[in-house]
């Protein structure tokens, strides 16, 4: 059975989509740990609903990002992880994390990428630019994180329609749904191997 960290920086809804599929023996893994990005998010309160270790590591804590990630990995270390995934993170891993856990490393993107993705697009700004773009499809990307932004290996996609009446934010929900869907059926195809 394959050993899971969650990397978390909010409320980790992505982060609950892939334990109910752990939870109902879709996925075949353990959540071993969560790692926080900050204190006071809505995740952790995830994590103690689920007897699920966690730790916070913030900026203010560790200013130095190579000090960090060392701590980082000593606790996947002493958890025994197979895959890392990052749920919503907020934070930048540096290259000897990546270099790690190359290929173990599992990121949800909110567009089809190779669209709409890369250095400043994320949250809303990708939805905007969708948007903005008169595109007729978006949808949810799940790929390895290396050291570029956004641009591992593609595990799944999943297209979701663009409406004309469309917001950001009505896209948003309905991406947010998808990604919801697809994350945990990516998680599972890893694990289940």
């Amino acid at each position: 059975m394959k050993k899971i960290a969650f990397f978390v920086s909010g409320g980790g809804t992505d982060m609950q989509s892939v334990l109910d599929g752990i939870t109902d023996g879709s996925i075949n893994a353990e959540a071993a740990l969560v790692i926080c990005g900050k204190d006071g998010i809505f995740a952790i309160e995830r994590a103690k609903k689920h007897g699920i270790p966690y730790y916070v590591f913030s900026k203010e804590q560790y200013p130095d990002v190579d000090e960090k990630y060392e701590r980082v990995m000593e606790k996947l270390e002493k958890y025994g992880v197979d895959f890392i995934i990052l749920a919503g993170y907020l934070g930048i891993l540096n290259k000897k994390f990546i270099e790690k856990y190359r290929g173990k490393i599992i990121n949800v993107h909110p567009a089809l990428i190779p669209k709409y993705c890369g250095m400043g697009f994320y949250g809303m700004k990708v939805h905007e630019a969708v948007i903005a773009a008169g595109e007729t499809e978006s949808g949810v990307t799940v790929h390895f994180a290396d050291e570029g932004v956004d641009t591992g290996e593609i595990i799944l996609q999943e297209k979701v329609p663009v409406y004309e009446d469309d917001t950001a934010e009505t896209l948003a929900m309905r991406v947010l749904a998808q990604e919801h869907k697809t994350l945990p059926k990516a998680v599972a195809i890893l694990c289940n191997r």
